[in-house]
């Protein structure tokens, strides 16, 4: 049964007392000073008291079971009505599509897909599909369009669908024989020559300048040439950098963790409210309104927040050398850096200059045509 905490100030609080005894008030807890009288009855009970004839005041100070429960429910019945609102728009509006992006540099192609899509029931502003429905609209677009598109996907990312296509592409032959050598794009070092047609003249760890012939479309026997062809074939070489960094002593970084999530928003006098639980400390955020006035300043918007850490480094001389290497890499495919190494560093007013020597692996392949040498030398001849 519920009960109630009553705190009774006034006077007579002993013959108060008095009277709750003759009326049989079963008390579970009683507490009395000078000037109030705190006790725990039951509900029934506390029915009985409301109805007594008394001038002491009885105030409710707290309420147990059921009773506390209906009590905390009227009180916040307003923030509650608003919570549930807002409960129901999330799932209703986390279930809507309001955005469809094809990803495809070719226009006719994303044009064709997102008129697909149409077809087969995945617009804006409609409720999303499930795995299955995805799954068999995906198989009926790709029959469709076999002769045009190879593979499809399509991704749900908040209220956003992305679908990434990948065009059916036809093999064309080239029938261009002009005969060409295969030279150094860069100096550097040769570590892996393949050659499909053309004679080798340079081999692995051999340091070539920029022109210099690796792959000759020229064909010899012994010193006679016999023929002239289009060398083909690719080769890779280690290519030296002396790259120069500037770098603030007082430096702030932000670096995004990789974790992101959409939240709904309510925005109001230029506040939000999120609903969202495990929130991020800091985070990167960009906002796609679902419902805006633009007279009252009120909106609700699917925010999508990407986690970051910022953090404040001073350097020096001598704590420079990682971040150094870190931003010089950056100019590079990472994956083909073979070595790097600190050659110099130069201390400014407010900044500290780095230069930095990178190894790096490249395709070094360039083209060359082969001139007609027997005309050229009939025409000196003349």
């Amino acid at each position: 049964m519920d009960r109630y905490k009553l705190q009774i100030t006034g006077y007579s609080l002993r013959y108060f007392l008095n009277n709750l005894i003759k009326n049989k008030i079963q008390l579970y807890y009683i507490n009395q000073t000078n000037d109030r009288l705190i006790i725990i009855v039951n509900e029934n009970d506390f029915n009985k008291i409301k109805k007594m004839k008394t001038t002491c005041k009885v105030k409710v100070l707290n309420r147990f079971g059921i009773e506390k429960i209906k009590y905390l429910v009227y009180k916040y019945r307003y923030l509650l009505l608003f919570f549930l609102i807002g409960l129901f728009l999330i799932l209703t509006l986390s279930n809507i599509i309001f955005e469809i992006e094809v990803v495809h540099p070719k226009k006719e192609i994303r044009n064709m897909i997102y008129d697909d899509l149409k077809k087969y029931g995945i617009k804006k502003y409609t409720f999303t599909k499930n795995y299955e429905e995805k799954e068999k609209i995906k198989e009926k677009i790709l029959k469709k369009e076999k002769n045009k598109i190879e593979w499809l996907e399509i991704d749900k990312i908040g209220t956003k669908y992305i679908v990434n296509v990948e065009e059916r592409k036809k093999k064309i032959t080239s029938n261009d024989n002009t005969p060409r050598d295969i030279i150094a794009k860069k100096d550097g070092m040769i570590l892996k020559i393949q050659a499909n047609n053309g004679e080798i003249v340079k081999k692995k760890y051999d340091y070539v300048k920029k022109g210099d012939i690796i792959i000759s479309g020229t064909i010899k026997n012994k010193e006679d040439e016999v023929n002239k062809i289009k060398a083909t074939g690719v080769v890779y070489g280690e290519v030296w950098y002396n790259v120069k960094v500037e770098i603030p002593i007082k430096y702030h970084e932000e670096i995004e963790t990789g974790r992101e999530k959409q939240v709904l928003a309510f925005r109001f006098l230029n506040k939000d409210l999120f609903f969202e639980f495990n929130k991020y400390k800091e985070y990167n955020r960009t906002d796609k309104y679902l419902i805006r006035n633009e007279i009252l300043p009120i909106g609700f918007s699917i925010v999508t927040k990407k986690e970051k850490i910022s953090s404040d480094k001073i350097y020096n001389i001598n704590n420079i050398d990682k971040k150094a290497i870190e931003l010089a890499e950056d100019k590079f495919n990472k994956k083909n850096i073979i070595f790097e190494k600190v050659l110099k560093k130069t201390l400014n007013d407010s900044t500290i200059t780095v230069e930095v020597f990178l190894k790096v692996k490249e395709n070094i392949t360039a083209y060359q045509k082969i001139e007609n040498l027997e005309l050229k030398k009939e025409e000196d001849d003349e």
